[in-house]
């Protein structure tokens, strides 16, 4: 699938997203190597520690729907639409660790502003 396609995928994913506390909304469409695609948008919650962002979401939609391998990621956000078209939005750490477990450091990473590596964003990812 194309990155144009991707994102797509990813501000349709975004329309889903709870945020009534930050209003910062966030989609991801997360691609498996089969060709199968999982959706992530951000839960927020009162308690802001239980929030679980969009990219996390999808990984782990796809793990319970036993996928494990990935092709590549496309993540929007914004507080408007046109924000969320126009500004790229970096995943957070925690994701960046998510994707790490499943994903080398090869991994596609596709914003607004283009394709970056998980090892651009997670250079020295925890591993046991």
């Amino acid at each position: 699938m194309e990155t144009k396609e991707l994102i797509t995928q990813a501000l349709s994913a975004r329309e889903n997203a709870y945020a009534p506390y930050s209003g910062f909304s966030v989609g991801a469409a997360l691609q498996a190597t089969d060709g199968r695609m999982f959706l992530g948008c951000n839960v927020e919650n009162a308690s802001y520690s239980m929030t679980i962002c969009a990219e996390r979401n999808a990984v782990l939609q796809a793990i319970a729907a036993g996928q494990r391998s990935f092709r590549s990621i496309a993540i929007v956000g914004g507080k408007t639409a046109e924000e969320a078209r126009e500004t790229p939005c970096v995943p957070c750490g925690a994701c960046l660790q998510v994707l790490a477990e499943f994903c080398d450091g090869d991994f596609p990473i596709l914003l607004t502003d283009g394709v970056h590596l998980l090892r651009d964003f997670l250079p020295q990812a925890f591993t046991l």
